[in-house]
């Protein structure tokens, strides 16, 4: 009797049915097709490390020339071009969902803990949201709704607020004509070299070191909820330990996707479900 044929299983396959991904599976679709785009494969290797290099030169040059080296207007503006002419609709669509996603887990913070501050309003809708420092913005958030829970005793409140944990339509500009269209994680190496170079060090560190505190948001997380799954994605990133010789673009990857994961909790405490498409097969 002949053997049994031989399993021959797709990654991609077994990744998009984990259901322990607790994500929406179109969100799930998108970050795979982003993963398998040809950029991925054969230009982030290398775009990776001239990131890097040309990042140490630049920190190291600003050590003796220490001033702002281009405006942050300038950085926006070559930024949303790049994004527009230079990076797949789907990588566009899934950095501005970013925004949102890690807006909505500052908002639930703020709403759910005794904190005197506002809810913040980084919520864009459209590429050119990306634009009037967008992403400083976003990396002071951080940092004021951490430092505003000083001295704030955390703890489940009687009635969990889940208002707006909601992700608005997103224009990508999936019409507009682009020259390539990179994937996410090569598009964030090569936005990291003017980003580098039109904050000081201080800034530069600052927004840099804004990615250590996932964890402590998890925790945040968990204590306000009474629901000890968010530590599970606490990947051991301490506040206390400030380095910022790291690879940057890496950990902005692993950090949009903690909070992904940490927003899809919520929506499923919320009440709400992400739905489950059937089997696809990924050629």
């Amino acid at each position: 009797m002949a053997p049994p044929p031989r399993s021959d299983p797709s990654m991609w396959d077994a990744i998009h049915a984990d259901p322990s991904v607790p994500l929406d599976r179109s969100v799930v679709r998108q970050i795979i097709d982003d993963q398998r785009r040809p950029s991925r494969r054969w230009l982030y290797p290398v775009v990776r490390i001239l990131s890097r290099v040309a990042i140490a030169l630049i920190s190291v040059v600003k050590r003796v020339l220490p001033f702002r080296w281009m405006p942050l207007r300038m950085m926006d503006w070559l930024c949303v071009w790049f994004l527009r002419r230079g990076v797949s609709p789907d990588a566009v669509e899934l950095l501005v969902r970013h925004f949102v996603v890690e807006t909505n887990l500052v908002n639930f913070i703020i709403r759910n803990t005794p904190v005197a501050m506002e809810p913040v309003t980084l919520r864009p809708t459209a590429l050119a949201g990306l634009g009037d420092q967008a992403v400083v913005e976003h990396d002071v958030n951080v940092y004021d709704v951490l430092i505003a829970l000083d001295h704030v005793e955390l703890s489940r409140p009687s009635r969990l607020d889940f208002a707006q944990l909601d992700v608005p339509p997103l224009d990508a500009e999936r019409g507009r004509r682009r020259l390539l269209r990179l994937d996410i994680q090569t598009a964030l190496c090569l936005m990291n070299i003017p980003f580098s170079m039109a904050l000081t060090l201080e800034e530069y560190r600052r927004a840099v070191h804004s990615i250590r505190f996932d964890d402590s948001f998890l925790e945040i997380l968990s204590v306000v909820t009474g629901d000890s799954t968010f530590r599970h994605w606490k990947m051991g990133g301490m506040s206390l330990w400030m380095d910022s010789n790291v690879d940057v673009p890496q950990m902005v990857y692993r950090h949009a996707l903690i909070c992904e994961y940490a927003h899809a909790h919520l929506v499923k405490l919320a009440g709400g479900s992400y739905p489950r498409e059937t089997a696809v097969a990924f050629d």
